[in-house]
Order: C-alpha cells, then structure tokens, then sequence
C-alpha cells in the first residue's frame, strides 16, 4: 500500500513538474516579440533571416530594458543570429557570420593579444608562429608545388610616362593568372608595387588603372591581376569559385608567384623597395602577402584593416588562418611586417570607422618595440565610406613617395589614359 502511494506520489510530482515547465516557459513568436522591442527602443529592424514560424521560450525575460542590443544579443543567439547597428536607429538582424564581430569584441581581442608581449623579444617568438602557422593554415606550400608557372606577356603599350603590359602565367592546367603590368619609362632601377584588387567591378576600372598609371609615372613598376573567379579567371572557373577556400590560397598564391616571377625576370626593378598596396578585399592579401614573404618592404592596406572582421568572402577567411597561433586578426597579421613602413586608410562608413582609436594605437604599440611609431601612419576619412575614391589614392600617392622616393611632380592622374576592358584581357576578351 505504501508503495503504491509512493508511486502515485511521484507521479503527481512529475506531472506538475512538467506542466510547470511548460507554463511558465512564456514562449512567444518571434515576430511579435521583435515589434515589441521596436516600439519599446524607438528603433526600426530590417531582416536578413526569416523569422516566419519561430518562437522564443522565456521570449521576455530576454528583455533588457536598459540595453537594446543585450536584448538583441538575448534574443539572436538562440537562433544563431546577429545583429548590426546601421545609420541613425535601424538594425540589421542577419544570420551568424564566423569572420565579423562587433567592436567591442575587436577590443577584447586585442586586448587579449596585448598581453602575450610586452617587448620586443616577446612579440618576435609569436611573430615568427604567425608567419609559419598561417603558410600551413593556408596550404600555399602545396599549392605551389602544384604549379606549372607557365608565363606569357602581350605586347607593350606606351603611354605619357608609363607603359602597360598584360600577363598571363598558367598557375595549375587549364588556371591562370591574369594581370596587367604598369612600367615607368625613367631610366634606372625601380620600386615594385604588387596590387592585389578588391571586390570592386574588376581591375579594369578607371579608379585601378589611375592608380597604378599614376605609381608608374612617378617612378614604380606596379602590377595587379584578377581575383579568382572574378574577370578573365571566370571564364575558366566560373563565378561561383570566388566563394570557395580555393580562392583565398589562389589569390595568395597569385600575389606571391608575381612577386618572385617580376624579381627573377625584370632588371629595373629595385629589390630594396618593394610594397604592396590594396583596398577592401585586396587588403586582406596586402595584409597576407606582406606577412608571407619577407621580401616585402612597405604594406598599404586601404579600407580594410579591423579588428572585428576578417573579410566577408572565402577568399579572404576561407583557410582558418584566424585561428593561428591561438587566435588573431588582421591588425595582428598586419603589423608582423613591423618596423617596415605601414600605411592604414580608414574611413568612417565602413567597418574601418574604428582604426583611429583602436587599431591604430595597437600597430603603433607594436612599433613602440623598434622605437619606429613613426614607420605606420594611418589617414583616416571620417566622412568617406567604402571605396578607393580619389582621397585615398592620394593617401597611397604620399605614402609611396615618401617611403620609396618617387617623384611627386609626376603626380598627375588627368595623364593617365584609361585604357578599354578588352585591352586589359590577355585571352578573353
């Protein structure tokens, strides 16, 4: 008899047990909740997720009154989601991204890394595993050794000051990499300028070609080429392999193959001055050719360089080389070419909006070790947004002439003649 009451004891308790739980888990959709928080922060949400169907438990209890984006934070973790302030009170409610973090995170991380060197010896040990793990992380060995390194030049096109000549060199059977050289016509031993491109509409825009022509004039052999699955490269790939790991370790690859194929095999150039220069996507491979081969001796990574975002395509995070060394970022990865001459332009509409308090006292922090806080200089355009407009080249302009002694009374970008797509293409065009 006992028994029986006992049993029947325990199971009154596990029934009120679960039917407390299922009462009080004060669960809501998802899209009424959100229209509560809009009205209740005075702020207006656009998605990137579709919130049709879901329901929140304890939906709010998530609430924080004091604090729309804990809320937020509460509220998009359960379903893997984020959020990103946009202009004035709007956010965007997107899903998780593993390269882009908020600024406060980028502050963490920093923060983090500050502590593991404290001198010059110390960030030297975590600077040489940078560079070793992030060549293995990136498996540019092997690709190399894969490589056929097939090169072919078109004919030489002069203009006033300068030349252009486009190149091809087959990488593995059937890719190539695709690339267009801009010479000085001065006489004497020349700065190279390796330009990797960003995901702007191509290479061939006015903006590149007055860049590169405008370096070339005042001195510099400058040489860009296609992202992969982007311009010429498409036509053998397809777009759709711009979104792979593969495009991250190619276009590495395709910056460090130019750089030895235009040492070996051009005699004007000056080995002693040799820079890389970037905006955006190309950024993130300034930032890793830079870091990969030591013969780079100044680095301009232009509306890139954050703590909180790796880049948004998987060619710039598609090998986990964040995750070297314990963990880093792009400003860590940047300054391993400390004390060399840096350049970081920033603006103040796009994820760079951060450098001037942030990145950029940790970068000069790092050259505090060398006494060179002088060697990395960051202009930042608070009222520009994401682009590599005409404030920015003269930015890049400045810094090369300073660094590399080019000759600024050649600094004339109304000189440079933008050239047609076809003219820039080697096979395709």
């Amino acid at each position: 008899m006992m028994k029986k009451l006992f049993l029947t004891w325990m199971s009154a308790v596990a029934l009120c047990s679960t039917a407390q739980t299922y009462e009080t888990q004060y669960e809501r959709p998802v899209s009424d909740l959100m229209t509560d928080v809009q009205r209740q922060f005075n702020v207006r949400f656009k998605y990137n997720v579709d919130t049709v169907g879901k329901r929140l438990p304890y939906a709010d209890f998530r609430v924080r009154p004091y604090s729309i984006e804990q809320t937020l934070d509460n509220i998009c973790k359960y379903f893997d989601w984020n959020w990103w302030k946009q202009s004035g009170n709007v956010y965007k409610i997107k899903p998780y991204e593993y390269p882009r973090r908020h600024e406060a995170e980028g502050r963490q991380m920093l923060d983090w890394l500050s502590s593991l060197y404290s001198n010059k010896v110390e960030w030297e040990a975590r600077r040489d595993s940078l560079r070793k793990e992030v060549r293995q992380r990136l498996e540019l060995d092997a690709f190399l050794d894969s490589c056929t390194l097939k090169p072919q030049l078109s004919k030489i096109r002069k203009h006033d000051g300068y030349t252009t000549q486009n190149i091809c060199i087959e990488l593995t059977p059937g890719q190539h990499l695709f690339g267009t050289i801009y010479a000085s016509l001065k006489k004497g031993k020349h700065a190279l300028i390796v330009c990797p491109d960003g995901h702007w509409p191509y290479r061939y825009r006015k903006d590149e070609q007055q860049r590169l022509g405008t370096l070339a004039r005042m001195g510099a052999v400058c040489v860009d080429f296609d992202l992969y699955g982007w311009g010429e490269s498409e036509k053998e790939v397809g777009a759709e392999a711009h979104h792979t790991s593969r495009a991250h370790v190619y276009q590495a690859a395709c910056g460090y193959v130019l750089l030895n194929y235009m040492l070996k095999t051009r005699k004007d150039i000056d080995h002693s001055r040799i820079g890389v220069c970037g905006g955006s996507g190309g950024g993130t491979h300034t930032v890793l050719l830079s870091l990969l081969d030591e013969r780079v001796t100044a680095s301009a990574p232009v509306v890139h360089l954050a703590s909180h975002f790796d880049g948004g395509c998987p060619c710039e995070s598609g090998k986990p080389v964040q995750l070297s060394a314990g963990g880093t970022c792009e400003p860590e990865l940047a300054a391993v070419i400390a004390p060399k001459p840096m350049l970081i332009v920033s603006d103040g509409g796009d994820w760079t909006s951060s450098v001037p308090t942030l990145e950029f006292p940790y970068l000069q922090r790092i050259y505090g070790f060398y006494g060179a806080q002088d060697k990395v200089r960051n202009v930042h355009l608070e009222k520009e947004r994401h682009d590599f407009g005409k404030n920015k080249r003269q930015a890049v302009y400045d810094f090369f002439i300073d660094v590399f002694g080019l000759d600024r009374t050649m600094l004339d970008e109304s000189m440079i003649e933008i050239e047609p797509d076809a003219a820039l293409k080697f096979l395709y065009k």
